[in-house]
């Protein structure tokens, strides 16, 4: 059984194969890409709801911190999400210049996002969570995206 921080880590490494995908399927055709997309989308959608409807609020019950880490990366979940939904857009209309420029601001974003929780909530979650750490894999595990 993974720890929390072992396996929201493999989870980002799983989305990133997505975005590589799609980025590589992308420069030949946007066409070609777009299952690409929908599977990345889906997959970072799946993680966001992993760490927000589980993990983050797990850590935040058994901490009393509401306003920290947790509150800062709902918020980079929000500009994510934003992104995503506007290189949909670019996607379906067409605009490889536009796709290409949100997708390489959500990949600064992604990597910045991803080196803070690997580094630091992870981290604190694992420290407060290790109890519970096998309950809270599987919740996340088994979960389905809303």
């Amino acid at each position: 059984m993974s720890t929390i921080k072992e396996y929201l880590t493999a989870d980002h490494s799983r989305c990133d194969e997505f975005f590589a995908s799609m980025e590589a399927k992308a420069s030949g055709s946007l066409a070609d890409a777009k299952g690409d997309f929908e599977e990345f989308a889906n997959a970072t959608e799946r993680h966001f709801q992993m760490e927000e409807r589980v993990m983050f609020l797990e850590f935040e019950t058994k901490t009393g911190m509401t306003e920290g880490p947790t509150a800062m990366m709902r918020h980079e979940h929000a500009q994510m999400r934003s992104l995503v939904k506007q290189m949909g857009e670019a996607l379906d209309d067409g605009n490889k210049d536009k796709f290409f420029g949100l997708s390489e601001t959500l990949m600064i974003l992604m990597q910045q996002h991803n080196m803070k929780e690997e580094q630091m909530l992870y981290t604190m979650a694992q420290q407060h969570l290790s109890a519970e750490s096998p309950r809270i894999v599987d919740m996340m595990e088994s979960m389905i995206v809303e």
